[in-house]
């Protein structure tokens, strides 16, 4: 699977995974101690929804787009509020316009004391991503393999914070090394929150990668599954998956609000469904 980002940038798969993103930055922000994120597959930060990328999918049509208006039952709205904060800053006055990568997203959340790490490994896209942080001192942009942060940046000073690996998944291999690297930066930082991106396309290597982590030996691991119709006949993204590592004792309460106010807005044919399951710990 090539997932170019530009393609999909603010698609259902997007939505899901930076409202997570924001619940769990809004939850590192109710101590007052700093926290840092670091985002091993940064991308450039912020896509436009008229780019001739963009416009040939319109993927963004069926997420954000569906989204960013809709009306949503009070609960929901208020868990969302902060992830749809940051794409109205960025995304321009009346009509959606752009869209924030994770690294934007991210930025506009933290407070003064917090900071970001933003790692991208080809050189054009974190050369476009430090233009658009160029004077930020609460942002670094590093040019680097997001898996090779994994070891030599954990632990992270402040000693607080989340690390969002996200990869395009344009090589064969990278569920597994998504367990290989969790493995290796769990070992370095026990106690910080990982949240790990994956497509549900190929179910069979889904299977597999959840049933590696639930056999790593890491002590808790939530698992968040959201698909917008049921398995295809022909390769598709169906739907997509974040795990997070040590969660939030919050996490799964509010996705069990956040989740199925999503899937109402988002679903594309029934069965649409959502799963959150504790691959370790808890009701594991």
């Amino acid at each position: 699977m090539n997932y170019r980002h530009a393609y999909h940038a603010g698609n259902f798969a997007d939505v899901v995974k930076h409202a997570v993103l924001a619940r769990l930055i809004e939850y590192l922000k109710l101590k007052e101690k700093a926290f840092r994120v670091i985002d091993t597959h940064a991308g450039i930060g912020l896509y436009d929804l008229s780019s001739q990328e963009a416009q040939k999918t319109g993927e963004w049509k069926g997420g954000i787009g569906k989204l960013i208006g809709a009306e949503l039952e009070p609960q929901a709205a208020v868990l969302l509020a902060p992830y749809l904060e940051a794409v109205r800053a960025v995304g321009g006055e009346g009509a959606l316009r752009s869209y924030p990568g994770s690294p934007l997203i991210a930025r506009h959340l933290l407070r003064k004391q917090d900071r970001l790490s933003a790692i991208e490994l080809h050189p054009k896209d974190a050369a476009l991503l430090k233009t658009r942080f160029e004077g930020d001192y609460q942002a670094r942009v590093i040019e680097l393999d997001g898996w090779l942060a994994l070891g030599a940046h954990l632990p992270p000073k402040e000693k607080r914070g989340l690390v969002l690996v996200d990869p395009p998944f344009e090589e064969e291999g990278e569920f597994g090394r998504l367990v290989k690297g969790l493995a290796r930066a769990h070992q370095r930082w026990p106690g910080g929150i990982y949240a790990l991106w994956y497509p549900i396309k190929d179910r069979v290597a889904v299977s597999r990668f959840r049933r590696d982590l639930a056999e790593s030996g890491i002590a808790k691991i939530l698992d968040i599954a959201f698909e917008i119709r049921p398995p295809s006949s022909v390769a598709s993204l169906d739907g997509s998956g974040l795990v997070v590592v040590n969660p939030p004792f919050t996490l799964e309460k509010e996705l069990e609000t956040l989740l199925p106010a999503l899937l109402r807005q988002l679903a594309v044919e029934q069965p649409a469904r959502w799963a959150v399951e504790w691959l370790a710990g808890e009701n594991a």
